[in-house]
């Protein structure tokens, strides 16, 4: 009984801690001013009967469905590499495939947000396979919709966390910012539960004394990858998979091997959208904890069409940072990404609303999230990018109040964090935001057409 009682103790001692001490006010996973309302329990109106009435709670297609379109803000041009390899994807073009790569933080982890992009996106112009993967699961949460990982012996390294001191290996955390470091015994099995993936491709870095990586398809080996003895560079090996393979394993056959990820496609035109999330992530990860030129040579292997740079929620507690050091880094950020990839498009993506719970227990918006949005929308201009306001988009200031209000509701107790259901809100509201400028730019591309042959341009009507 003393047991359990000290259990309960400990129990309630965590989750109050938070609420006192705010060094810890991001780890809240309880909110005690919800007590009351479950003490106080009122049935909340119900519809014609209880079945339709339960179907409308689940779902949150009627929420989505009732979304409006808020409007990219894109300079002239800045996103045509991407609506122009769309175009030629919606065509069925043989090998028109549209490469995305989404950095952000944690919900993108999850792959949320960008799940719900890329499955909408491959519903409109084709599936040409899921994207990048991390080699591992650095984090127990880390999860690709439509792909199981399972995977052991690895040294995992987020760039965020990695070592202060400078060393050979410093910098080089591959194309998701998140190195992995075996020995033999170390591997990761790839199984996709949803679309059949038909191509394969490992990266992983060169190294003084580098071992040997072997890859199977189905527990057949199809082939491997030395990393070898000599100058630390980056190394990509890929093989189109036998019909109808259901898993992929990588595996360390000698070693020590630092690996990044897999790239999973398949063959037909369509998008590929390569969510890249990091817990914790903020700017600097980008524009400083990655090694430059390391990031250049991958994001040149990687030719995307559309870069989308999706931080600022971890910045926005931090007041002095947004006051003085945020708006030099992205911009840091953003040079190195025109300089590796002058062609593509850029898109810097708002955070969503981040709440805070306010003396008079109202749930209200950090007060420096709405600079960070500033700042963001600002320097996109100045760099020839889109840019997207996701904060203004789902509703801005106090969003997330409403949000964690909600029947069901959509964002945990964080006020961050947003479900699946407020996730999928974000996903359609940025998909809309992409379709809408697309179908400009195609009525765009339509008139000029129309004018070099002195023919007037149809009316569209969509």
């Amino acid at each position: 009984m003393p047991k359990t009682f000290l259990t309960l103790g400990c129990f309630l001692v965590l989750v109050t801690i938070p609420d006192y001490v705010p060094a810890f006010k991001n780890y809240k996973v309880f909110d005690w001013h919800t007590v009351p309302t479950v003490l106080d329990f009122v049935a909340r109106k119900t519809s014609s009967t209880p079945v339709e009435d339960e179907f409308d709670r689940l779902r949150p297609d009627a929420k989505v469905g009732k979304l409006g379109v808020y409007p990219i803000i894109a300079p002239p041009g800045s996103l045509d590499t991407f609506f122009e390899a769309l175009r030629q994807a919606e065509s069925g073009a043989p090998g028109a495939q549209v490469r995305v790569l989404h950095y952000g933080d944690s919900p993108t982890t999850a792959d949320m947000i960008t799940a719900d992009v890329r499955q909408l996106l491959q519903k409109q112009f084709g599936d040409a396979g899921h994207g990048y993967h991390l080699i591992a699961k650095p984090w127990a949460w880390y999860e690709h919709k439509g792909i199981a990982v399972t995977s052991e012996g690895w040294q995992i390294t987020p760039a965020n966390m990695g070592p202060k001191v400078a060393g050979p290996l410093q910098g080089r955390y591959g194309l998701g910012a998140v190195s992995f470091d075996g020995t033999p015994g170390a591997y990761a099995r790839f199984v996709w539960t949803k679309s059949q993936q038909e191509r394969v491709e490992i990266s992983a870095l060169r190294q003084v004394g580098g071992g040997t990586l072997t890859v199977l398809a189905d527990q057949v080996p199809l082939g491997q990858l030395r990393t070898g003895s000599g100058p630390n560079e980056e190394l990509f090996a890929g093989w189109d998979l036998p019909t109808n393979t259901r898993e992929v394993t990588v595996r360390v056959e000698n070693g020590p091997v630092r690996a990044f990820g897999v790239d999973l496609g398949r063959k037909s035109p369509g998008v590929i959208y390569s969510s890249l999330g990091v817990n914790g992530a903020y700017i600097s990860v980008v524009s400083k904890m990655i090694n430059e030129g390391h990031w250049a040579r991958l994001l040149d292997h990687a030719k995307p069409h559309l870069v989308v740079i999706n931080y600022g929620t971890n910045e926005s507690v931090y007041e002095k940072f947004v006051d003085t050091s945020y708006e030099v880094e992205l911009r840091e950020a953003l040079r190195r990404v025109r300089k590796a990839l002058p062609h593509s498009s850029v898109l810097i993506m708002s955070p969503m609303d981040r709440g805070q719970r306010l003396p008079d227990g109202t749930i209200g918006t950090v007060p420096a999230l709405s600079r960070v949005v500033a700042i963001q929308q600002r320097v996109a201009a100045e760099y020839k990018c889109a840019f997207f306001n996701t904060f203004m988009a789902m509703g801005g200031n106090g969003t997330m109040g409403e949000w964690y209000g909600a029947e069901p509701r959509l964002v945990g107790a964080d006020f961050i964090h947003p479900m699946p259901a407020g996730a999928k809100i974000v996903g359609n509201l940025f998909y809309r935001a992409l379709l809408d400028s697309y179908n400009k730019f195609k009525t765009r591309r339509l008139t000029e057409g129309f004018a070099k042959t002195g023919k007037p341009a149809p009316i569209l009507r969509r």
